[in-house]
């Protein structure tokens, strides 16, 4: 299948496209930033997400995977508008098989920067949307909600010794997940799940049961 990722030069979204790779696919990927993937079934474009207009069309996308996204940094308009503008683009289509939206556990508890949190609220809410409309195309359309993530963006609070114990206190399983298992949890959603839609699926190791966010000042 055609799999068009947003925000694959690190991270998730790097993990997840190494994940569909590794399983045969051909992968286009969108960032702001210069390939880190080199692989033959792999395009990649160096294009901002809010910018979406401007992006060539991609014919026959099969699944849709907005992973791009950002941290008290235009949150609402990278977030949130313009994964609204990459699906409406290229996921509400006749060969769209899935669509799975990266969202935050921070969406369900409200606990992170009030914009962030406002920006990850509203992809839970449109997810359900697009999952109504895609129907008709026997799609699914899923948000991928995680709480703390093992990535170069979280190293902050991960190299903080203080701030970590902190953060393992609130964390019932004691440890973040890795990027690659994220991967795990996008592929199982657009490839192998093909009857749960429209469902915001939570996979924080139980954080979002204590409802304490810890961050670095």
């Amino acid at each position: 299948m055609k799999i068009l990722i947003t925000g694959t030069v690190q991270g998730i979204g790097k993990a997840i496209a190494e994940k569909f790779l590794e399983e045969g696919h051909q992968v286009i990927g969108i960032d702001r930033r210069e390939k880190s993937i080199f692989h033959s079934c792999y395009s990649h474009y160096v294009f901002d997400v809010r910018e979406y207009e401007t992006l060539p069309e991609f014919d026959e996308v099969n699944v849709l995977i907005n992973n791009a996204g950002t941290q008290n940094e235009a949150d609402i308009d990278i977030n949130l508008k313009a994964l609204i503008g990459m699906t409406e683009r290229y996921g509400v289509q006749p060969n769209i098989k899935s669509i799975l939206n990266i969202g935050s556990a921070s969406g369900h508890t409200g606990s992170e920067f009030p914009e962030y949190c406002a920006s990850k609220g509203g992809v839970m809410a449109y997810t359900k949307n697009v999952a109504i409309r895609v129907a008709q195309f026997g799609a699914t359309c899923n948000s991928l909600d995680p709480g703390g993530v093992l990535t170069p963006l979280n190293d902050c609070v991960v190299n903080d010794s203080e701030l970590w114990s902190q953060i393992m206190e609130e964390t019932p399983l004691k440890k973040w997940a890795t990027a690659e298992e994220i991967a795990q949890w996008a592929y199982f959603l657009t490839v192998t799940n093909t009857f749960c839609t429209g469902q915001n699926i939570l996979v924080d190791g139980g954080e979002s049961i204590n409802y304490k966010f810890v961050w670095k000042e």
